[in-house]
Formats: C-alpha cells, structure tokens, sequence
C-alpha cells in the first residue's frame, strides 16, 4: 500500500525530525512514522486492548481470558492465559507489551 504525505512549510521542522530519527535509528522515513502513529493510537491502553487492536485476539477471546483470570483470583497474567491457550504467540505478547511500555513512558 502507498501513502501520500502533503505538507507545507511549517511542518518542514516534523520531516526534519523524522529524517534525523531515520538516520539515527538506521530505518526508513515510512518506518519511524508508523511507530509515531503506532505509539499515539496505543497509548494509554491496556495489554488486552493492544492486541485486539494488532488482530492478535478477538474481543470474545479477550473477554474470555479476562473472566478466567477473574475466576483464579489474578494468579496469572493475562499473557499468561493468553499463551497458555495458544490464542497468541510469544512474539505478540512482546510486542504489544513493548508498545504498552513506550506508551507509559510517555506520560
């Protein structure tokens, strides 16, 4: 997919730090403005939420892991439960937790 970007002299200062961020992160323009875009629409959700909102799990699913964790008294994380059913992968549960992660530092 292809996206255009218009912009106008007085955003120049946001390309230039986009580029400068590129540069230093050794990464493409379109890669460090997805992460930008990725970090402000996860910011200030939970585990859960994240990886409804990657496709990793299903509203229902989430629900159902959520009750279960309820029933055994928040002995278990909800990745826990989560891998434990096979509903995810390790990989996603690392990586909605580093966005949850990026996103509370920001606060």
């Amino acid at each position: 997919m292809q996206l255009t970007i218009y912009y106008t002299k007085d955003d120049l200062y946001l390309i230039k730090q986009i580029d400068a961020k590129a540069e230093r992160e050794r990464r493409s323009k379109s890669s460090v403005i997805l992460s930008i875009l990725e970090e402000y629409f996860e910011r200030n959700k939970r585990l859960g939420e994240i990886l409804v909102d990657l496709g990793k799990i299903s509203e229902e699913k989430l629900q159902q892991a959520l009750e279960l964790q309820k029933k055994e008294g928040g002995t278990r994380t909800l990745g826990q439960i989560l891998l434990s059913k096979r509903w995810i992968t390790e990989h996603d549960l690392e990586r909605a937790l580093l966005l949850q992660d990026k996103s509370s530092h920001k606060k």
